[in-house]
């Protein structure tokens, strides 16, 4: 009897398996493709950083262990890639998901046109990266003939003044990078945002409003609770895409003046592409996806305190 009992049991389990893998068997092609793209590539992209692997030099290739990581670290335009990408990422991710919520709370609401607003606030994220680089380099940021200057000096002209006309790129590289990468990712992180917000139960807000909550306590305690996960999300994919940003340092400042605004990626491109060094420029590439790691779980653990500064029950711990 409890040898039956027993078999039973084990046929069970053994049914509850196979059906499982019957579930995800449908998943793996997508699984195995997966793999393929991303994950082959990267082990190959960390052997290859394991080797002195200089192009111009083919019979000079050897194993040469850490050499490129301590090669890269040394390496001044390097360590000045890694520190304008964390300033470019956390500020840029940053200042983006403010501005993303903000406009999703706006647009959560009933107004006339809203479909409008909506369409012309998404508008940035579908134009190409590398146009609208040139776009704001050209038609914004320039000293000549920008539309900042102009309307600069549209204004001395009208009020009586010396309007300056200030080198927007060369004066503040930085800014004007920045800048970019916010105008781009913002309408991401507002989508992100305004999904979180329409998936809000409107009864929990009416309760709210019933007991006497103002619009700043149901966004304290019941909007930013509720937007914890599409803001861990935001933050996350944000680190991701911004770390790669490319096109705005090549097509705006060329990584200048000097290495101001040098970032991993374009630095990368300068190791692998003018300097012909496969094996440092791997070696930068490994320490791209190190510091998406680190800046992503900084983020998430910052959005973790603020939400876990206020309860729910609604006391300061």
């Amino acid at each position: 009897m409890a040898k039956s009992k027993v078999s039973e049991g084990v046929d069970t389990r053994s049914g509850l398996k196979a059906a499982a893998w019957r579930r995800r068997l449908p998943l793996m092609p997508a699984l195995i493709f997966l793999v393929v793209v991303t994950q082959i590539p990267f082990v190959v992209t960390i052997v290859i950083s394991l080797f002195h692997w200089v192009v111009m030099y083919p019979n000079d290739t050897r194993f040469d262990w850490f050499a490129n990581y301590v090669a890269v670290l040394r390496d001044p335009y390097l360590r000045a890639a890694i520190l304008n990408t964390a300033v470019m990422v956390v500020v840029g991710v940053l200042a983006a998901l403010v501005i993303g919520t903000f406009l999703a709370l706006l647009l959560n609401r009933t107004f006339f046109g809203r479909g409008f607003v909506r369409t012309l606030l998404i508008t940035p994220f579908l134009i190409m990266p590398m146009a609208a680089s040139l776009m704001w380099k050209h038609l914004i940021y320039n000293a000549e003939y920008g539309l900042i200057n102009g309307v600069l000096k549209w204004m001395g002209n009208t009020f009586g003044f010396d309007a300056p006309q200030p080198e927007w790129v060369s004066g503040s590289p930085k800014v004007a990078v920045i800048l970019v990468l916010v105008w781009t990712w913002t309408p991401f992180m507002m989508l992100i945002t305004l999904a979180g917000l329409q998936a809000q139960d409107p009864e929990v807000k009416e309760a709210a409003m019933i007991d006497g909550a103002n619009a700043f306590q149901q966004f304290r305690f019941l909007t930013f609770k509720h937007l914890r996960q599409y803001l861990e999300l935001s933050t996350v994919l944000g680190v991701i895409y911004l770390l790669n940003a490319y096109d705005q340092v090549f097509s705006i400042t060329q990584g200048g003046p000097g290495t101001a605004t040098t970032n991993l990626p374009y630095q990368i491109y300068v190791t692998i592409f003018r300097g012909y060094d496969y094996g440092r420029g791997a070696a930068a590439g490994v320490l791209v996806v190190i510091v998406s790691i680190i800046i992503s779980n900084f983020g998430l653990k910052l959005i973790s305190s603020l939400n876990d500064v206020i309860p729910a029950g609604g006391r300061k711990k």
